[in-house]
């Protein structure tokens, strides 16, 4: 019931349409109760001529006592029976299409927009969390969760909540006639009906778990789906579509099984509920041929109750069919539950304070770092000052640690102990949102949109004007090859901008970092993958980025980092040597021995 009851509380804020189709719904059930009703004079005075000119019983009201007839409610002026009962037919159908209409429209728009409220919480929710969660979360299954198992949720909460509204107050108004017409007779009827409710629940309890199964099941389709459709030049450059066909057709096959379990257990329901139903009714007709004999019923009586009886069933039947489809809802919302309680790693202070502006220095104060869930420490002890306006390289061999300290700052981690500072203030005592306003990014992997080129440089923002736009281009010496593009500025570069190259990405990706105009400036390995024709635009694009700005840039190639303030050389997670290019050249450290390296590399690359 948690889970239930926590779904329907997205629906709170649509309270006054819920209760408009709960009261459109109990009407919808008492026309059903009416048309039993009308069976018995139907049978009894339309279709019986020699029958009695005499006032038609409908029922007697429960809490008045007082009967009430088919007369009172016809038009006045009106007398015939058939008449009235025509027209008593026609106002019932009426009444019932209209307020089904009304009804099954209004829980549809609670339904649909409380899962959206629930679909953009989660969504909202997910891009808060750091970098730790979506490490161990895969895209595949995120995707999934938030779109396969919120589908799920929002069947249950639209059209079947509507079914359910409609059908209980169908048994409702049902149960009324039966009750009215013979009571003894009801409540012999419905004694098997627990016989159906015990073994329906336990099929239900079944079929969470089985949808649960599914639902991951189908993430795991979508997991390699995505990661099939994203790599597809590295399954073509391995020649592994037939191995990625058969890891796609195993774990369609293993959704493909749960499925059908599913459905089977869905399945046994109805039989189940007939079976019951075609019991009582014989035990009925046995009983029925007794009372009419003796005189104390008639055959519309008998018709009236009969038809009331199995058009209960009929409901009853479908009820438990949407028991189980909410047990299938309520089976994904665990999942969708869980990414919303799952607390967030990296979020502001009750009291974080807003970073101004920067104007003195970035401290690493003692930090030490490491990865959860992994033994040994990232980093350790690292004490490092970068001073406004300076331009600090990091070098090392790979897994050095030098990426991991440049995420610290923008708190894409938290250091395990120790603090980075900005002018005095620990970045975990500052808004997030002030303090990554301060920092710009361009990292080895570029990310860029599949939106137009214009909206990747000004990406968050539209309101900036398309000559700001330009004027960041030309500056990172994107302008030229922008304007050529099909559509220019409004050309669409494909996901992750396929359609450009490796250097034309890293311009725009310098471009957008350029009209963000933050003070301090990560690079992360920017001209790594480039060709040197590219790499040259590159740091041309990137001088003009740099200037005026404290840069922290992470660099494999010595060539690039020679005029650096400040070069800090990390090994293991700690820093080994720190200082100019001319002063560690001959130091006789790890930045002569990659320094000699690359010198040779390059040595045997002009031989060639």
């Amino acid at each position: 019931m948690k889970e239930l009851l926590r779904l329907l509380a997205y629906a709170r804020r649509y309270w006054f349409f819920l209760i408009c189709s709960v009261l459109l719904m109990a009407l919808v059930g008492a026309a059903h109760a009416s048309i039993a009703l009308l069976i018995g004079p139907i049978f009894d005075r339309v279709l019986n001529p020699r029958s009695p000119d005499t006032p038609v019983l409908l029922f007697t009201a429960p809490v008045f006592d007082r009967p009430v007839y088919l007369d009172q409610l016809a038009p006045a002026g009106v007398h015939n029976v058939w008449t009235m009962v025509a027209f008593a037919i026609l106002v019932v159908f009426a009444v019932k299409g209209i307020c089904d209409y009304l009804a099954n429209y209004m829980v549809n728009y609670v339904g649909c927009s409380a899962v959206t409220d629930l679909r953009n919480t989660v969504f909202e929710k997910v891009l808060r969390h750091g970098s730790e969660f979506f490490e161990a979360h895969s895209t595949g299954r995120l995707m999934s969760s938030i779109m396969n198992d919120i589908e799920k949720i929002q069947v249950a909460t639209s059209h079947i909540l509507a079914d359910l509204l409609r059908q209980s107050f169908v048994i409702l108004g049902l149960l009324f006639v039966v009750l009215h017409k013979d009571w003894r007779l009801a409540i012999a009827s419905l004694v098997v009906t627990p016989l159906i409710l015990v073994p329906t629940a336990r099929i239900g309890r079944r079929i969470r778990r089985t949808s649960r199964r599914t639902q991951d099941h189908a993430a795991e389709v979508n997991q390699i789906l995505q990661e099939a459709l994203s790599g597809h030049q590295v399954v073509k450059a391995f020649h592994t579509e037939v191995y990625e066909s058969r890891k796609f057709r195993d774990a369609a096959r293993r959704l493909l099984r749960s499925n059908l379990k599913y459905v089977r257990q869905q399945a046994i329901s109805s039989p189940l509920i007939e079976m019951f139903g075609a019991l009582t009714i014989v035990a009925l007709l046995y009983y029925a041929r007794t009372e009419i004999k003796a005189g104390a019923m008639t055959a519309g009586q008998f018709t009236s109750f009969v038809i009331a009886l199995l058009m209960m069933y009929e409901p009853l039947k479908r009820l438990t069919g949407i028991h189980n489809i909410f047990q299938q809802a309520i089976g994904a919302s665990q999942k969708v539950f869980e990414y919303l309680d799952h607390p967030v790693e990296i979020e502001d202070k009750p009291a974080a304070t807003k970073l101004a502006r920067f104007e003195e220095r970035v401290i690493y104060d003692g930090v030490d770092f490491h990865y959860p869930n992994s033994n040994g420490f990232q980093l350790n002890a690292i004490r490092l000052e970068v001073k406004a306006g300076e331009v600090v390289a990091l070098v090392g061999p790979s897994g050095a640690g030098k990426s991991t300290l440049v995420n610290l700052l923008p708190r894409f981690y938290d250091v395990t102990s120790g603090a980075v500072r900005i002018d005095g203030h620990d970045v975990r005592d500052l808004t997030i949102a002030s303090l990554r306003e301060k920092i710009g990014l361009v990292a080895q992997d570029t990310f860029l949109f599949n939106d137009t080129a214009a909206n990747n440089i000004s990406y968050g923002r539209p309101e900036i004007p398309r000559d700001a736009v330009r004027l960041a281009a030309q500056n990172a010496l994107a302008g030229e090859f922008i304007e050529q593009l099909p559509q220019g500025y409004d050309t669409i570069i494909g996901e992750r901008g396929v359609k450009l190259s490796g250097g034309q990405r890293q311009r725009i990706a310098i471009a957008r970092a350029l009209l963000k105009n933050a003070p301090i400036l990560i690079l992360d390995e920017a001209t790594s993958h480039l060709d040197a024709e590219s790499e040259l635009l590159v740091q041309r694009a990137l001088a003009n980025l740099m200037a005026g700005r404290t840069v922290i840039v992470i660099a494999h190639r010595i060539s690039t980092i020679r005029r650096a303030d400040k070069i800090v050389v990390m090994d293991r997670g700690r820093i080994s040597e720190i200082g100019c290019h001319a002063d560690l050249v001959t130091g006789g450290g790890i930045y002569q021995r990659l320094h000699e390296l690359q010198f040779i590399e390059a040595g045997a690359a002009v031989d060639l």
